[in-house]
């Protein structure tokens, strides 16, 4: 086979299990322990979050429970990027990234043409990292894999910015791009960090309204006003217009949690949300 340059793990062994059998068993049991509701529409694209699969594993679990089985050409992942680089949207500079369940492959081709339709639009490039540390798109990897019936391409996106003209741009191009292939969008973030639960809900409850409302507007808007809280709001916010420009109308909450359900600690949580984005229409 041809090498391929792939980028390594940072978290495997530590946010989730490094031994394929037990960790293939373990997403399993997420998605298959997740009970939906009836979805009204077509899946455009899910929100999940990204902590350590024993705080948020059973609520990512009814994200990807609405694409078990499903078949996609390609998987754009929206999320943030935790450690400080200058540049508002970045990109994996590998080739593929590697989980212990194997390899997913990059569409460089969808890359290089978002980059240089954001740059004539915006002036913003989309810009490679090699070996980034960031946990939160690589842990919705093993996800995808086990409940995806098929492989697929990545178009992995990390995201700085919360300029609402840049990620609204970003979301109408990329979805010009993949228009005409079958593709799933998500979103990776959590929601509020280290409050008493009580106050984590509130938080919690504001930003999952502006998601359950299409409202990227609305979810960035909380954020500034300090009402609602998600690490990954800007990802999100992506993610809604670029869902929005491939015709989903409608947003579904499947799951809200705090760490609190995994540690019994409520005085400092961690908010995590499931959601599911549909075309309706």
């Amino acid at each position: 086979m041809t090498a391929v340059d792939l980028r390594p793990s940072p978290i495997a062994g530590t946010w989730y299990d490094r031994n394929p059998d037990r960790l293939g068993r373990q997403v399993d049991e997420f998605i298959n322990s997740a009970s939906l509701p009836e979805l009204h529409g077509r899946v455009v694209g899910i929100m999940a979050p990204h902590a350590g699969y024993i705080y948020s594993g059973p609520t990512a679990g009814y994200a990807f429970k609405a694409v078990k089985g499903h078949v996609y050409a390609t998987v754009v992942v929206f999320s943030p990027l935790h450690v400080y680089h200058p540049a508002p949207l970045l990109t994996s500079g590998h080739q593929g990234y590697e989980t212990p369940l194997g390899r997913i492959l990059i569409d460089q081709d969808a890359i290089d043409r978002v980059d240089a339709n954001l740059h004539k639009t915006t002036g913003v490039h989309l810009t490679p990292v090699l070996r980034d540390p960031e946990h939160s798109l690589e842990i919705e990897l093993p996800f995808l894999q086990r409940s995806l019936a098929a492989d697929f391409q990545l178009l992995p996106v990390m995201v700085r910015t919360h300029s609402e003209e840049i990620l609204r741009h970003l979301g109408e191009i990329i979805a010009s791009i993949v228009k005409d292939r079958t593709c799933l969008l998500v979103a990776s973030t959590d929601l509020s960090h280290f409050n008493p639960e009580k106050i984590a809900k509130q938080y919690d409850q504001v930003m999952l309204e502006n998601i359950r409302n299409f409202s990227p507007e609305g979810a960035l808007q909380a954020e500034q006003n300090n009402i609602g809280f998600a690490c990954g709001v800007g990802a999100v916010a992506a993610m809604l217009w670029t869902a929005r420009s491939l015709g989903a109308d409608t947003v579904q909450i499947l799951h809200h949690s705090t760490s609190a359900d995994a540690t019994g600690d409520t005085g400092s949580v961690v908010g995590y949300g499931a959601a599911v984005i549909l075309q309706s229409k």
